[in-house]
């Protein structure tokens, strides 16, 4: 029963600070215009990514950033800083102009914005950290681990239907929907920003 309790709680929290429903037409937006193998590869790239970058996290996360002089309060506030830069390209197209310009490039949104900030962003990274420290017992390290690939085999299959939404929105309704989300991330990049300052306790709480 514990077990069960704190597995609801762990995916609770997880599945909030992840929110892989709304991740999707995010991710739309992010791979306008690319072929059905390719926005696979990208969705199975970025759940990879962020499931190895909670994973280290949850291990080591407090203790790596300690070593190295950083707080959370200045990596929430380097998250969103990123994410807002992200929320400009889409907002006034840049992201597509560079990419028509780089047709043949590499270049793709798996690693950032979408592992991350956007999967394993400062939320969820402070929320391993959290949780792996209250629960240091292997049935609670199991059960958090367990969960947070479980969150992540959600975003990914939330991921690959996605391309439906795209047929069915159509350019406009993607044209439409990467500047929604453009102002959505940049309200979210600065709550980031605002979070971070206050956790130093330079702006109210």
């Amino acid at each position: 029963m514990l077990e069960l309790e704190l597995a609801f709680a762990v995916f609770v929290t997880l599945f909030v600070v992840v929110d892989p429903i709304g991740l999707a037409p995010l991710f739309v937006a992010l791979t306008d215009g690319m072929d059905v193998q390719k926005r696979r590869r990208i969705a199975l790239r970025a759940c990879l990514v962020a499931a190895a970058i909670l994973a280290l996290f949850g291990l080591v996360g407090e203790d790596l950033l300690g070593a190295v002089g950083i707080s959370m309060p200045a990596f929430r506030i380097s998250g969103g800083v990123l994410l807002f830069i992200t929320a400009l390209d889409m907002l006034f197209e840049r992201r597509t102009q560079r990419r028509e310009n780089n047709a043949n490039s590499e270049n793709d949104p798996s690693v950032f914005p979408l592992a991350m900030p956007l999967l394993a962003g400062p939320g969820a990274m402070t929320s391993m950290i959290l949780l792996t420290g209250e629960h240091p017992d292997v049935t609670g390290q199991a059960i958090v681990f367990s969960v947070m690939f479980a969150i992540l085999i959600l975003v990914f299959a939330m991921f690959l239907v996605s391309g439906i939404l795209a047929k069915a929105m159509g350019r406009t309704g993607i044209m439409v929907t990467t500047r929604l989300f453009g102002i959505f991330l940049s309200a979210l990049s600065v709550q980031f920003i605002l979070d971070g300052l206050s956790d130093f306790g330079l702006v109210p709480g």
